[in-house]
């Protein structure tokens, strides 16, 4: 039957940061269209298909997240290790990220004085719920008012969603589901027939919460089929094909899961020397993600109009700068923090075989700088992220400053 899916869950010789990387560059190719020429606006690749480049780099990062997540979930000691590490992987460049753009780069741009908009109750607001994911703000006062699209803040719409299904996981999980792939995958078969009854519940794939889900179930079924699934340009071929000849019907949604989920993890099984160096430098996806709106909201407010691709070439080597900061300074930090607890217990816990306890604590491994670089690489957004969008139809179900817009925010 050739490879399965396994070797992805197995280790780290794979090629998902590249993906997840391109995936958040995509996202911020997709945000310049409303950001330069105002929401609303259909980018080249919607009018094509249908949707965005954005939408599809979303459902890329929760279908990896899906597939990732119960992986660590499966790895971990319990459901606290686990849920201390999905908040260790998100929330420190978070909060770093929130505090810069709030009191960093709110000031700068905002048409009140300094004293006003640090005495303004919303720039506070934005800064306790952005940061805690708690109530989202996508606008900061009187930041970015003339510019096309007036929001701030316009990709961190997914990550309560991330963190939603994290805590879905850790349930699932803690009831045993992960353990009963059938279970589990009849449990989803029934979701999906209740979701698609009626034809008004049919509509809510389309919405916020549903299709990134339906990404994220996406990936924990192929994890969880990992070792009979296998890894073919075939299949994944074959997905496209279905989910574009399904036009608009109720599987129409789930078939782009299915198809962008599986060949996202097809591509990283992918056999590559050159693109798996990538890994040796690091996860910079998280760190595009949540810098890459403000920064372009930025460059529109400071340079005025401009056409979207002038937006990206500007916007691009300053986002990178910061998710490579953020990935050195603080990702990778919290996640080296994360793991020495458990070293110093497998060292010197209770564990330890009287031979170790009359002798000393054993020495610790000796990894070298490869190894040690994959083991800090943890799961984005997204949340992974790792993850991310938003304006119009299709447009609007992932672009979350047109939330803020239409009050749902």
């Amino acid at each position: 039957m050739g490879v399965s899916l396994e070797p992805l869950a197995a280790g780290r010789d794979n090629n998902l940061n590249l993906i997840r990387l391109i995936a958040a560059l995509c996202v911020l190719v997709s945000h310049a269209w409303p950001i330069a020429l105002g929401p609303g606006t259909t980018e080249p690749l919607e009018r094509a298909t249908g949707y965005s480049l954005g939408t599809f780099a979303v459902l890329v990062f929760f279908a990896i997240s899906g597939f990732l997540i119960s992986a660590s979930y499966e790895r971990s000691a319990g459901v606290w290790p686990y849920l201390h590490a999905r908040v260790a992987r998100i929330y420190p460049a978070l909060i770093v990220s929130i505090a810069l753009v709030t009191l960093g780069l709110g000031p700068v741009f905002t048409e009140l004085s300094i004293q006003d908009y640090l005495q303004d109750a919303r720039t506070w607001d934005a800064l306790l719920g952005n940061a805690s994911l708690l109530h989202l703000e996508y606008t900061l006062p009187a930041v970015f008012t003339q510019n096309p699209y007036p929001t701030v803040q316009g990709s961190i719409w997914s990550l309560p969603i991330e963190m939603a299904l994290y805590l879905a996981t850790a349930a699932v999980g803690f009831a045993g589901l992960l353990r009963g792939r059938l279970v589990l995958s009849l449990l989803g078969a029934g979701l999906l027939v209740a979701l698609f009854a009626g034809s008004d519940l049919g509509g809510m794939v389309q919405a916020d919460f549903w299709m990134p889900s339906l990404a994220f179930g996406t990936g924990m079924l192929l994890y969880l089929w990992r070792s009979v699934i296998p890894a073919s340009p075939w299949i994944a071929l074959a997905l496209i094909g279905a989910a574009a000849l399904s036009g608009q019907g109720g599987l129409h949604g789930p078939l782009i899961c299915l198809a962008t989920g599986y060949g996202a993890i097809w591509l990283a099984l992918l056999p590559s020397g050159v693109a798996r160096r990538w890994n040796a430098l690091g996860d910079y996806s998280y760190g595009v993600y949540i810098y890459a709106f403000p920064v372009q909201g930025a460059m529109m407010a400071w340079l005025g109009p401009m056409a979207p691709m002038s937006n990206v070439a500007l916007s691009l080597p300053v986002t990178l700068a910061l998710a490579i900061l953020s990935w050195h300074w603080i990702e990778r930090p919290a996640l080296r923090t994360l793991r020495r607890p458990r070293v110093a217990a497998q060292v010197s816990g209770p564990e330890c075989d009287q031979s170790t306890q009359s002798t000393g604590p054993r020495r610790p491994t000796r990894y070298n700088r490869q190894d040690r670089s994959r083991r800090v690489s943890h799961e984005f957004p997204a949340s992974d992220s790792d993850l991310v969008e938003r304006p119009n139809a299709r447009h609007t179900a992932f672009y979350g400053p047109q939330r803020h817009e239409s009050g749902r925010g």
